[in-house]
């Protein structure tokens, strides 16, 4: 009797863990992610803000709309902005509170001291559920600047990465 009562307790305990929902078709999805950088004088400093809205087609993809806001303060200069705004695409693996993504974005570059231009590349990242509709993500995005579909071909090689973290909410 005592091993059948210390059994029930420890799988009640253990539910919520197994229990995480996750997400299924039609779930939306937002989050909210921030990155920064300066020099080792804090004489150029760079913020960012950025926010995504997306929809699970089905528990393992989705389509989405992300937003990216960036602030570049220079010494002696105006604090300039400049923006970017992709629709993506994400695969995610797994079914646990940890499950990777890879994915593809595509969209615009614009700001004050920006060309302004098309961007597109793939992306891969993490999600990590601490609640049932509450997650951690990492991301990392390669980023290439074209002006056309030929021009993509050539640019491709001439990329930058981007890092992000963040929280998301499911709902």
């Amino acid at each position: 009797m005592n091993r059948l009562f210390k059994m029930s307790i420890l799988a009640v305990a253990v539910a919520p863990a197994i229990a995480l929902a996750v997400p299924q078709a039609g779930d939306r999805e937002i989050t909210l992610s921030g990155a920064g950088s300066s020099d080792k004088s804090f004489d150029d400093t760079v913020f960012s803000v950025q926010g995504s809205w997306g929809k699970y087609l089905d528990e393992s993809s989705m389509w989405g709309i992300r937003q990216t806001i960036n602030a570049r303060d220079e010494e002696g200069e105006s604090v300039q902005f400049d923006g970017s705004t992709r629709v993506f695409y994400d695969y995610h693996f797994g079914s646990g509170n940890t499950r990777p993504f890879v994915g593809l974005s595509l969209g615009g570059l614009y700001g004050e001291e920006v060309d302004e231009t098309f961007m597109g590349g793939p992306e891969v990242g993490v999600k990590y559920w601490v609640q049932d509709k509450t997650f951690i993500t990492a991301m990392a995005e390669y980023q290439f600047l074209f002006k056309s579909g030929s021009d993509a071909r050539d640019r491709y090689d001439d990329g930058a990465f981007f890092y992000s973290v963040g929280l998301g909410y499911n709902f």
